[in-house]
């Protein structure tokens, strides 16, 4: 066999075959996090740190999206559908009989979604954890409460996910203080950059925007919310037990 009659080598390998690429995605597969926090964890200079994300969000492995708390930053998250697609693509290149196998979560398990108003992001991650997943605990709570649920929470809930989610207020963080997790997520960059104790529970980031944030009215508002709902449930089907 020729060097050119040789398999491709998939993309994937390509990338995380890099001590430094495999060391940023793996510091993102915890949680999203900014230029300045992945150059200490991983104790490389910022130059180096940004071109290796670059050509990681160039392959499509990890996306980058403006803080909603300070716009003058920016959040990096792996892009988990594709690391999937990737991470298939490179199985099969070398054996179909190599994919993984699910776990499951240990029964009883208890997660906490926070966000600011508790209105939107954190009762939808909060609702369709729910009903992937049975036999755990799962609540949410905001820093700031809104005065009530919004309409689109509700709406994208039941047209998308057959879920009716039952009109409820919004719950403080207050209200859960003192209570245990075993896992904490915070939904908006503003509540996550406030620090918390939250015990022994293992933290991670996920930096989303406020899709009521995005228009002045409801339904100019609701293709934002479904647009969140629907990464928030593709992130929630690969939270690891």
């Amino acid at each position: 066999m020729t060097t050119s009659d040789r398999v491709p080598v998939p993309l994937l390998m390509r990338m995380a075959a890099h001590p430094l690429r495999w060391a940023l995605m793996t510091e993102l597969a915890s949680s999203d996090r900014r230029v300045r926090e992945l150059v200490a964890a991983v104790d490389e200079p910022q130059n180096l740190v940004s071109y290796h994300l670059g050509l990681l969000r160039t392959a499509g492995l990890v996306v980058a999206r403006r803080s909603s708390f300070d716009g003058r930053d920016s959040y990096y998250h792996l892009d988990l559908a594709g690391c999937v697609t990737a991470f298939g693509d490179a199985a099969t290149a070398l054996h179909p009989a190599l994919a993984p196998a699910a776990r499951g979560w240990p029964r009883g398990s208890s997660v906490l979604f926070l966000c600011t108003g508790n209105s939107a992001r954190s009762p939808m991650a909060e609702a369709l954890l729910r009903r992937r997943i049975d036999g755990i605990q799962v609540t949410s709570a905001g820093s700031q409460p809104a005065p009530r649920l919004h309409p689109n929470t509700l709406r994208v809930l039941r047209e998308d996910y057959d879920i009716d989610l039952e009109p409820r207020q919004p719950q403080s963080l207050d209200a859960v203080a003192g209570r245990r997790f075993d896992y904490v997520i915070t939904l908006c960059d503003k509540i996550r950059e406030v620090p918390r104790d939250h015990g022994s529970a293992a933290t991670t980031h996920w930096s989303l925007p406020n899709p009521s944030d995005t228009a002045d009215t409801d339904s100019a508002t609701y293709p934002e919310f479904r647009r969140v709902a629907k990464e928030l449930d593709t992130r929630i089907s690969f939270l690891p037990p």
